[in-house]
């Protein structure tokens, strides 16, 4: 298995290390394995989804 570390993966991504753990934790990143107290990501693994919901995105004054 070829893979990157949390810190390549947070620099291709555009996002920090601390959250791209956070993903791998809560199995949003496919295939990740943890090796001790480190994440192994594929190398082909794509940035999940940004899980935040914008069902509100009409934005009605709530008069």
């Amino acid at each position: 298995m070829n893979g990157i570390t949390t810190k390549e993966a947070a620099e291709r991504w555009g996002i920090t290390p601390r959250q791209v753990q956070l993903l791998c934790s809560r199995g949003r990143i496919p295939g990740a394995v943890r090796f001790g107290n480190a994440w192994v990501i594929p190398s082909d693994a794509q940035k999940p989804k940004d899980g935040r919901s914008n069902k509100n995105n009409d934005c009605e004054s709530g008069t």
